[in-house]
């Protein structure tokens, strides 16, 4: 691959200005368009030598063929541009914002002769107000039966209404008392434009003023002896109160912001909209999103503005709270106040009630993104595809219907321990995970030679012995339960599953660990095992002896399956080495004199953790219950090998 591509511009030839850039490919199609301060200095990051590329990143630039950009007047116009650009061409490079759901709004027709209320996905009917959105069609049909009850509108649809206003006989939703509109009957087009007011106001505000108002014409109703229309205001007051109730204030009265919440990885991110409007949450959206190249939080905060706000067509609050300032934070708040008409301010929440609601987003975020990855998984036909697509793109010969996984974890060297998760089917089979620990080692490929020479050691007895033989390689692997080393090579159902033979071996690393893993397969002389390393971060696949790695499309099934497996290793590498941890601290201490298990855990417990534990002065050390300055000189002595106090760095 040549370390320079053939239509790279010249350096001098680029302008220094702000502007808008297109990569194009071969057919002329749109790649990947983005914007800059300086073209110059951004394209001069694309055409960098091609190894020190992100890995996506080097594959845009090479499969484009031309690079074309625009020059403009400052930032607001290239965020315009950019976006004008993106909803045009629709770059496959650029972020895919994919809705998790379709949200319904409560739409108030304003532009109609007798306005109506009603439940649409619709954003773009002309003239309507917009409330939500709504997280359920449910939700917004309860609002509206609540509300109804409080300001009588129109809900029948238009042709119901001029047949009743052509005949003079109520709609039928007026007949059944779900109608107050003038096609019921019970009021004129003015009286009802006037409720109509009221209810927008209402809904806007959710002022407690119209309940003040209310009761004050219940009691003058009631004074005057007219007590059908004194209940009739007694209900309507319920009804009000009830409609404030399901309204929960989170924040002071007249707050009117919208608050985002963000999680991502490699791959994915998933955002949480809370439109927060008189301090009450009014709706939440949410969206998961593709990210094709590698892509910074605030560059996905700007990207998902523009989708919300000039694509959807919603209008920004005067507040937007997000997680990161993007580096145009003041561009975009001019374009869009544009859009607003008024100004609109972008901020961080750093404490208060704000930050509070902006971690409740966030936790929506992360529960989203689990179930967006649940969903998949779950998919038969997507887990297919993803093995099938996995056996093209390492050049297999069959489907890996059977991965194996390892990462190697330990803390600055020390206590070394090795995990191996097992996916068959596309999903993880638990009860086949395996730990190692590893005594000593040079360094992580040096592990994980010695993690898959002991677990292939499993495979070439099957070959030899009879599966219920015991060796003692059969104490290094345990059972993701709480079985022990000894009950795990003992129990020949445990030794049986443990060589099973896997269609390929997944390796938590790059180039250096797989190749690793690739002489401890040549030394055990099992054959017919492909082995692969998914780089973190880069998500590329490393195949031994390869100068360049495999890449996956970023949205596709096998890339996720992948990943899946990857940090499921991880996890159980990292819980395994933290519980290995922990016991060995514990052993450790319990040879202090006048320290038992029982003190052990109290020390333990009232730390909250091991590097708490770890960085405790003696002074820290004596506010613990029960421990006095010999102890706890001793304590430190054990930790750190001196009575000093934790260890530098």
């Amino acid at each position: 691959m040549a370390d320079e591509l053939p239509y790279r511009p010249r350096t001098g030839d680029i302008p220094t200005a702000p502007g808008v850039y297109r990569f194009l490919g071969p057919d002329g199609r749109v790649l990947y368009v983005g914007k800059a301060k300086s073209l110059r200095q951004r394209l001069s990051n694309y055409f960098a030598p091609l190894a020190t590329l992100h890995e996506r990143t080097r594959a845009m630039v090479t499969s484009a063929v031309d690079v074309e950009w625009t020059v403009v007047r400052n930032e607001t116009e290239s965020l315009q541009l950019e976006y004008t650009w993106i909803q045009e061409f629709s770059p496959p490079f650029n972020v895919r914002f994919k809705d998790d759901k379709s949200y319904p709004f409560m739409v108030v027709t304003l532009a109609d002769e007798a306005p109506r209320v009603m439940v649409s996905r619709n954003t773009r009917i002309r003239g309507a107000k917009y409330f939500g959105p709504y997280p359920k069609v449910w939700a917004v049909s309860e609002t509206i039966d609540l509300m109804v009850r409080v300001f009588p509108v129109r809900t029948c649809n238009d042709a119901d209404y001029k047949r009743a206003m052509t005949t003079g006989k109520p709609c039928f939703a007026g007949q059944i008392g779900r109608c107050g509109g003038p096609c019921s009957g019970r009021q004129t087009i003015e009286q009802h434009r006037r409720t109509i007011d009221d209810f927008v106001r209402f809904m806007e505000s959710y002022d407690r003023a119209f309940v003040e108002d209310f009761e004050q014409r219940m009691r003058d109703a009631a004074a005057a002896q007219r007590y059908e229309e004194a209940a009739s205001w007694r209900d309507r007051i319920a009804a009000l109160e009830n409609v404030l109730e399901r309204s929960t204030v989170v924040l002071p009265d007249r707050t009117d912001l919208d608050l985002y919440g963000i999680v991502e990885d490699e791959l994915t991110a998933s955002i949480q909209l809370f439109t927060v409007r008189g301090g009450r949450v009014r709706g939440v959206r949410g969206w998961v999103v593709d990210k094709e190249l590698e892509l910074d939080t605030g560059t996905l905060v700007q990207q998902t503005l523009q989708q919300v706000y000039a694509h959807e067509g919603h209008r920004p609050a005067s507040e937007i709270v997000v997680p990161v300032l993007p580096d145009d934070a003041e561009a975009l708040g001019t374009w869009l106040g544009e859009l607003r008409s008024t100004r609109v301010t972008l901020r961080t929440a750093q404490r208060g009630p704000k930050r509070e609601l902006q971690e409740t987003a966030t936790l929506n975020a992360a529960g989203a993104l689990t179930q967006y990855k649940l969903k998949r998984t779950a998919d038969y036909v997507a887990r297919t595809e993803a093995l099938t697509d996995i056996q093209d793109a390492l050049g297999m010969d069959e489907a890996p219907l059977r991965i194996e996984s390892f990462d190697i974890s330990h803390l600055q060297g020390t206590g070394i321990v090795g995990s191996m998760v097992v996916f068959e089917d596309g999903l993880p089979k638990k009860n086949h995970y395996r730990r190692f620990s590893i005594a000593e080692s040079r360094d992580d490929t040096d592990s994980m030679h010695q993690v898959l020479t002991r677990r292939l050691a499993y495979l070439r007895e099957d070959e030899t012995a009879p599966a219920a033989t015991s060796s003692p390689a059969a104490t290094d692997a345990s059972d993701a339960t709480d079985a022990t080393d000894a009950e795990a090579a003992v129990v020949p159902d445990k030794r049986s599953r443990f060589s099973y033979r896997p269609q390929l071996l997944l390796i938590d690393g790059g180039a250096p660990q797989v190749a690793a893993a690739q002489r401890a397969l040549d030394e055990s002389g099992v054959e017919g095992i492909a082995i692969a390393g998914i780089a973190k971060r880069l998500e590329e696949l490393w195949q031994p002896g390869e100068e360049f790695p495999v890449i996956l499309p970023r949205g596709s099934e096998a890339l996720f399956l992948l990943q899946r497996v990857r940090d499921e290793a991880h996890r159980f590498a990292i819980t395994h080495q933290r519980t290995t941890r922990k016991r060995g601290l514990a052993t450790q201490l319990e040879d202090v004199p006048g320290l038992g298990p029982v003190r052990v855990q109290t020390l333990l417990k009232h730390f909250g953790s091991v590097k708490r534990l770890r960085e405790a002065d003696e002074a820290t050390l004596l506010e613990a219950p029960g421990f006095g300055p010999t102890t706890a000189r001793a304590i430190l002595q054990v930790l750190h090998g001196d009575g000093g106090g934790p260890a530098p760095g």
